[in-house]
């Protein structure tokens, strides 16, 4: 396992969120050399007993556990409270994804923590912001994916719109959240101080909508859903092959289309003046896909992928995640990383992007419940023994 430097080692970050959008950002930060100090309740973070549970303990909570330690607090307790506020003190970055005015309940709000830490990064990850009638709104991914406009665009015309079976809301805006510390932290260290960062789900959704409002407000257009097309791009689409696969086929280039056509044996498509250009084929949608259809229905994934990839058209197989561990290309780009658990190993995903000089790692997965408490609240808040003892007798740590 390499040693090399990684772009945010020094840099000290404590977690309070709980499920995935806070967690997932800790995640990334860690990945990337910050000391992530993660404070969960004495019964531990939900995640760890969601889905499949080995010994006690999630799979997915080994992934989004790397390289974090963890500290419980009660922090319904004034000492909890208070054992938190001397960590801010002595840290960079603080990540909560409670709801909006529950930091300020306990008193651990932007202003007093600012006081006594200007320089700290004050990270909130709420469903709707912190701010607006909605906020104090429960913000769940899968509803604030729909107020985002995001699932209105997906599924088929005229069904019930169709969520993809992830968390996508919480994972992206971990993604912004991580962003916006990335900024925050170039921001300090040009004198600007610290600052907070309001990441809302819907708005991390709504950032995903490309076109969609300046076609709306410029044109009066509404982008419906289009099942497994995109909206005014022929032809890009999915389909059936004759061994039961699917495809994804993208030719909506103007030569591109040419060679498509060619190879699938309708040159009078590919020299059609009527479709030499993406206008003319999305007027010839319905003709297009009829055409690739057929093609693909009368041969296998692998004679239509190969074929396509003959003659540079961009064209893939539609993978489930056993297909990504047989696959010679995500092995080669180094996407799963293995670590041990009580001895076994267990493969878990490599986070992106790749830098080149200073790369993240998984040095170690997500451990077990307050493993860390002796070393941070000793060796960082300097209790002593009978200090961590009265604090267990109390609850207050597990």
């Amino acid at each position: 396992m390499s040693d090399s430097q990684r772009p945010l080692d020094g840099i000290r970050v404590i977690e309070v969120g709980q499920l995935l959008a806070g967690p997932f950002t800790g995640t990334i930060l860690a990945y990337f050399g910050a000391e992530v100090i993660k404070v969960e309740p004495p019964g531990g973070d939900p995640i760890r007993g969601w889905r499949e549970v080995r010994n006690g303990t999630s799979l997915w909570y080994r992934s989004l556990g790397r390289n974090k330690k963890s500290v419980t607090l009660d922090l319904k307790s004034e000492a909890g409270r208070d054992l938190l506020l001397r960590l801010l003190d002595t840290s960079d970055v603080l990540v909560e994804n409670f709801r909006p005015g529950a930091m300020e309940d306990w008193g651990l709000g932007p202003e007093p923590v600012k006081q006594r830490n200007p320089d700290l990064i004050y990270t909130r990850i709420s469903g709707y912001g912190q701010t607006g009638p909605f906020a104090d709104k429960p913000g769940y991914a899968s509803v604030t994916e729909g107020f985002a406009g995001f699932r209105y665009i997906n599924g088929e015309p005229g069904k019930p719109p169709v969520r993809p079976n992830i968390s996508m809301g919480d994972t992206v805006s971990a993604i912004h959240a991580a962003l916006g510390i990335a900024l925050a932290i170039i921001a300090r260290s040009k004198g600007g101080g610290g600052q907070v960062i309001d990441v809302a789900l819907y708005e991390s959704m709504f950032n995903l909508m490309e076109a969609i409002v300046p076609e709306y407000d410029g044109a009066g257009v509404v982008r419906e859903p289009s099942g497994t097309t995109v909206t005014g791009i022929v032809p890009t689409n999915t389909y059936r092959c004759d061994d039961g696969k699917y495809v994804v086929i993208g030719g909506n280039g103007d030569s591109i289309f040419k060679r498509l056509m060619q190879a699938a044996g309708r040159s009078d498509m590919a020299e059609n003046p009527a479709m030499a250009d993406n206008a003319g084929r999305v007027r010839h949608e319905a003709e297009n896909d009829a055409a690739l259809a057929d093609w693909c229905a009368a041969h296998a994934s692998a004679h239509v992928i190969n074929t396509l990839e003959g003659v540079r058209v961009p064209v893939g197989p539609i993978y489930s995640v056993e297909d990504m561990f047989a696959d010679p290309q995500y092995q080669a780009r180094g996407l799963f990383e293995q670590v041990e658990i009580d001895g076994e190993p267990l493969k878990i995903p490599a986070i992106l992007p790749k830098l080149e000089g200073t790369p993240g790692r998984t040095d170690w997965p997500g451990g077990e419940i307050g493993s860390h408490n002796t070393e941070i609240l000793s060796d960082v808040l300097g209790l002593s023994e009978g200090d961590l003892t009265a604090l267990r007798d109390s609850g207050v740590i597990r």
